[in-house]
C-alpha cells in the first residue's frame, strides 16, 4: 500500500470551553497515525497550550474570533497548525523560564511556549503583519509509531 498525505481541519470560536473539541480532534488524529496514548497526550497538551495562548494573548480573551486547527500527516511527520488573525507573537521574545523559580513562586501560566518546545520535536512560528499568525507543532513519526495509511 502507498502512504498518502492527509489534511484535516477544524475551526473553533476563541473560547476556552471549545478546547475540549480541539483536544478530542487532535487525540483521535494522533491515535490514527499510530502514536501511543502517552505520545498522543503530549501532542494534545502542546496544541492545547498553543490555542490557549491564542485566546489569551492574540485575541485578548475576545470570545467571538476564530481559531483554525489544521492537521497534516505524511509518512514522516504529524503537523498541527494553529492559525489565528490576532495580535502577532514574537517567539524570539519568549524566554525559557527558570522552572525552580517559577514553581517556588507558585506562579500560574507562562509555561506554554516552554511546554510546546519540550513536548514536540519542532515548533515554528509564521505571521503576516495584520493578517494571520500560525504556530506549527511538528512530531516526527518513528518506525514504531507510523502505520501505513491507504
Amino acid at each position: 500500500m502507498k502512504s498518502m498525505a492527509k489534511k484535516l481541519r477544524k475551526t473553533i470560536q476563541s473560547r476556552t470551553d471549545h478546547l475540549l473539541e480541539v483536544r478530542e480532534f487532535v487525540l483521535e488524529a494522533a491515535r490514527k497515525c499510530g502514536f501511543s496514548d502517552d505520545e498522543a497526550s503530549k501532542i494534545v497538551l502542546a496544541v492545547d497550550e498553543a490555542c490557549t495562548n491564542v485566546i489569551k494573548h492574540a485575541y485578548q480573551n475576545a470570545p467571538d474570533k476564530e481559531i483554525q486547527i489544521e492537521i497534516q500527516t505524511d509518512e514522516n511527520t504529524f503537523q498541527v497548525s494553529v492559525i489565528d488573525e490576532g495580535k502577532a507573537f514574537n517567539p524570539g521574545a519568549a524566554k525559557l523560564p527558570d522552572l525552580k523559580q517559577h514553581l517556588a513562586q507558585y506562579r500560574r501560566g507562562g509555561l506554554g511556549v516552554y511546554l510546546m518546545r519540550t513536548l514536540m520535536d519542532k515548533v515554528e512560528y509564521g505571521y503576516a503583519s495584520g493578517r494571520r499568525n500560525e504556530v506549527r507543532l511538528i512530531k516526527y513519526l518513528t518506525p514504531s509509531n507510523s502505520i501505513v495509511r491507504g
